[in-house]
C-alpha cells in the first residue's frame, strides 16, 4: 500500500473497488486466529519449563512428562535427568521461541503488508524490520525462520542419532538442505528484482 502525498486528495473509489479493496478485512480473523496459536505455544513453553524445573527439583511426575516427552521410540528409555534430557528439552523451548518468533513475523508483517498500516512510526518498540516491510522482505524472513527451526530439528535428530535409521537422518538433512536452498533461491530472485526496479 502505497503512501500519498501529505497535502494529496484522498481518491474516491467507485462501489465495486471499494468493496473489493475493503475485502482485504476479511484477513483480520486469520490474524487473530493465529495470535491465538501463540497464546498457546506460550502456554506449552511454560508447561515444559514448569516440568523442566520440576525434574531438576526431583519431582518424580515432572521427570516423567520430560522424559515422555523427550523420548524416541527403539531407544534406551531414561530413568533419571542427565545431560541430554536437559538439552533435548531447552532445544525444544528454543523451537517454541523460534516458532513464536514466525508467528509475530506473520502477524504484524502481513497484518501491515497486507490489512492495514498500524502508524508505528517513532514508537520505541517498533521492531526493525517492520520499517522496510513488505511481502518480498517477508518471504525472506519467513525463509530465514524455517531454516532455524529445521536447524533444531535436525539438531535433535543427531543427539539421538543410535535411534534413527541411516535413511530417516539422511532424509531430514536433505529436507534441511532443501529449505536452505529455497532460502537462497528466495534471497537471489529479490535481489534480482530489486536491482531490476533500480535500473
Amino acid at each position: 500500500m502505497s503512501a500519498l502525498p501529505p497535502n494529496a486528495p484522498i481518491p474516491k473509489l467507485t462501489p465495486l473497488n471499494n468493496l473489493i479493496f475493503a475485502s482485504r478485512w476479511l484477513q483480520l480473523p486469520l490474524y487473530l486466529g493465529l495470535i491465538l496459536a501463540q497464546c498457546v505455544y506460550v502456554f506449552h513453553f511454560w508447561v515444559e519449563l514448569v516440568d523442566l524445573i520440576g525434574a531438576a527439583m526431583g519431582n518424580a511426575d515432572s521427570l516423567k512428562h520430560i522424559i515422555d516427552a523427550v523420548s524416541v521410540p527403539n531407544a534406551p528409555r531414561p530413568t533419571k535427568l542427565t545431560e541430554t534430557i536437559i538439552m533435548l528439552v531447552v532445544l525444544g523451548l528454543i523451537d517454541v521461541v523460534m516458532i513464536s518468533n514466525l508467528l509475530i513475523m506473520v502477524i504484524v508483517g502481513g497484518y501491515e503488508t497486507f490489512v492495514s498500516r498500524m502508524h508505528l512510526e517513532g514508537h520505541p518498540d517498533q521492531p526493525e524490520w517492520l520499517s522496510h516491510v513488505n511481502a518480498s522482505v517477508l518471504k525472506t524472513k519467513l525463509a530465514m525462520a524455517i531454516i532455524g527451526i529445521s536447524s533444531i530439528h535436525l539438531l535433535k535428530t543427531f543427539i539421538n542419532a543410535a535411534a534413527y535409521d541411516e535413511k530417516t537422518l539422511m532424509w531430514q538433512t536433505l529436507i534441511h538442505f532443501a529449505f536452505l536452498l529455497s532460502a537462497m533461491a528466495i534471497a537471489f530472485t529479490d535481489r534480482i528484482v530489486m536491482s531490476t526496479h533500480k535500473h
